[in-house]
């Protein structure tokens, strides 16, 4: 547990060197983002609680679930193509830059009583002219980052993706694909709400896969399923065999990749990232 932890705020801290101070309102953040805010609204709940209460197993057991389950398996491995990828001027790749930060503070912060030196010497790294974390004050979250009907939203969107990462795992142990952006999955929605949940979402980069098919038709009989997300069923379909190409850089498979002649391996997004570059000099 303390391995993972560590290793958590190292990534972190590996993100955050390429922190520039840029700031993106709230309004204009992507969902996920305002998602791990509303996480950091409702923690800072339980976090103040248990202190309070002297219930330090409660604070320790409840931070080490959120940077397992909400971050590294779920938020960090979704925006991890974002923050690599993106261009500096992306506006999703400077919210969730911005979210790691205040994610990073406030973590070090809380858990600061429980691992002292472990948290010194994080906060140390990312701020080395401070004189120590244990001089730092909880932050005051804003009322505005609570937003419990996108948490309700989102509860669901985390449902439909279960069933799409369960499919996945089956036909990685099939060896039918190694990567998840090497599948496109078909995925069909019968119940409702889910699929009111995810219109107007990029459900493939939140499955980490190329491409993507919503449908609200029937699901073919060997379909995957799983019995506690009634009304969902996944057919994973290989990008190749849909004419997609791999990107060099993303790895993504695409149907622009070669559209930039001065990129030629690359998908078009990626390619206007390196020209980006290339004017500030980074390339």
């Amino acid at each position: 547990a303390y391995r993972k932890l560590r290793n958590t705020l190292r990534w972190m801290l590996g993100t955050l060197a390429h922190d520039d101070g840029a700031e993106v309102g709230l309004d204009d953040m992507p969902e996920l983002e305002r998602l791990m805010l509303h996480r950091l609204a409702e923690l800072d709940e339980v976090v103040r609680a248990g202190y309070d209460a002297f219930d330090f197993k409660r604070v320790a057991r409840t931070l080490l679930d959120f940077m397992v389950v909400d971050l590294s398996a779920f938020y960090f491995d979704i925006r991890k193509d974002a923050l690599y990828c993106d261009a500096p001027s992306s506006v999703r790749r400077k919210a969730s830059v911005q979210v790691v930060r205040h994610l990073f503070e406030n973590l070090a912060v809380w858990l600061s009583p429980l691992l002292p030196f472990t948290m010194e010497e994080a906060w140390l790294d990312r701020y080395p002219d401070a004189r120590s974390v244990h001089f730092e004050q909880f932050r005051d979250i804003p009322a505005g980052w609570r937003n419990d009907a996108l948490a309700e939203k989102w509860r669901k969107v985390r449902q439909v993706r279960r069933v799409v990462t369960g499919a996945l795992e089956i036909e990685r142990a099939r060896k039918t694909i190694g990567s998840s952006l090497e599948a496109v999955p078909v995925v069909h929605i019968a119940d409702q709400s889910l699929r009111e949940a995810v219109l107007g979402l990029d459900l493939a980069e939140i499955a980490i896969t190329s491409d993507l098919t919503l449908t609200a038709g029937d699901a073919p009989a060997e379909a995957f399923r799983l019995d506690d997300v009634p009304g969902v069923a996944v057919i994973i379909e290989k990008a190749e065999d849909r004419g997609l190409v791999k990107c060099a850089r993303s790895w993504r498979y695409t149907d622009d990749v070669g559209s930039d002649s001065a990129f030629p391996d690359v998908s078009k997004r990626d390619a206007e990232t390196l020209r980006e570059l290339q004017t500030l000099g980074r390339l």
